[in-house]
């Protein structure tokens, strides 16, 4: 149930309608709003009769929630949901583009693509610290140091950093260096990963699992933030079919269908969708073109020689024209950039 307050409340009415949700033995979860404060009920196993609320001071009226991710659904709040990370936002009018390798190999290779990549237009970093690998025997990351270097790029280039945690375990060293954390596809379903993000105080960039549903990713978010943290950003990275044109089947019709249905920002990630550059630049620019609110894209200056992902990085000057494409297109879609 969502209980929807009247403008200008107090915060002695909130405390009071908190209270008494937490009484009948649920958890209240505030959302603030532009308008209007909503709480949010969870851990009912059978409706709750909107008249319990609806009379009580400051309430507007109580309303079922019928679908089964009530915390990242519309029904809860209808405005979209806009991140901001250290003052760069995500969500909102302007598009936000994460872009960088997909690992740290060393210092002087992550901080020569940072420089690279900002002066192209990149507003976040990303690179992995720690990496899931298909083969036990490929490079799995360099982990802490790893994260080091990160927070070494973020000194110098001002750039946020959006990086990998594996487990629960890693994500405390995560957010010591980090941003953002992201959660990759292969942990899309890792729910005691996803309930460790969800106390965290740092948003959470997840992604959509191999052969997961677009209501599996929404009640994977729903996880992280039954917890608390209503800081999540979701990410189509492309899904497993029948097609073997690409690496993967980057289903970018669940851009407009998230936005109907959650008010979570969405990004795509095209470099896993295709697993080619030469694909990426036409799916980012169709990304953009859908309505996600970013994209996230593998960038490296020696991609022959990467220790990861080497065939779908883009060469810097191929980022930098996609960039130079994406400023044109921004203002058709009514974004900024």
């Amino acid at each position: 149930m969502l209980i929807v307050m009247e403008k200008g409340v107090t915060e002695k009415e909130i405390s009071a309608v908190v209270q008494k949700i937490e009484r009948l033995g649920f958890k209240a979860n505030p959302i603030p709003g532009a308008q209007r404060v909503a709480i949010g009920i969870t851990g009912n196993q059978t409706p709750l009769d909107p008249e319990e609320f609806e009379s009580m001071p400051g309430v507007k009226e109580a309303i079922r929630v019928t679908k089964p991710y009530k915390l990242v659904g519309r029904e809860m709040k209808g405005e979209d949901t806009v991140i901001d990370v250290r003052g760069r936002e995500i969500g909102g009018k302007r598009l936000a583009v994460i872009a960088g390798p997909c690992a740290v190999e060393n210092e002087d290779q992550a901080l020569s693509i940072a420089e690279l990549v900002a002066k192209a237009g990149a507003n976040f970093f990303r690179g992995g610290a720690y990496k899931p690998r298909t083969s036990p025997y490929s490079f799995q990351g360099l982990g802490e140091p790893g994260l080091k270097i990160l927070a070494t790029v973020r000194e110098k280039t001002g750039l946020p950093i959006v990086t990998e945690a594996m487990d629960p375990e890693s994500v405390s060293l995560v957010e010591e260096y980090a941003d953002v954390i992201q959660i990759g596809a292969r942990n899309m379903q890792n729910f005691s990963l996803l309930k460790r993000v969800g106390k965290s105080k740092l948003p959470v960039f997840l992604k959509r699992g191999i052969s997961a549903t677009m209501d599996e990713l929404l009640m994977s978010a729903e996880y992280v933030a039954a917890e608390g943290n209503y800081r999540i950003m979701l990410c189509e990275r492309g899904v497993r079919t029948f097609a073997d044109h690409a690496r993967n089947t980057l289903d970018l019709s669940v851009v407009p269908a998230v936005k109907h249905l959650s008010h979570l920002p969405i990004l795509v990630d095209p470099s896993h969708g295709t697993g080619r550059r030469d694909r990426v630049a036409p799916m980012a620019r169709a990304a953009v073109a859908v309505g996600a609110d970013g994209i996230m894209v593998e960038v490296h200056d020696h991609p022959e020689r990467a220790l990861s992902d080497g065939p779908q990085a883009m060469y810097p000057e191929q980022f930098a024209e996609l960039i130079h494409d994406i400023r044109a297109m921004a203002p058709l879609v009514s974004r900024t950039f």
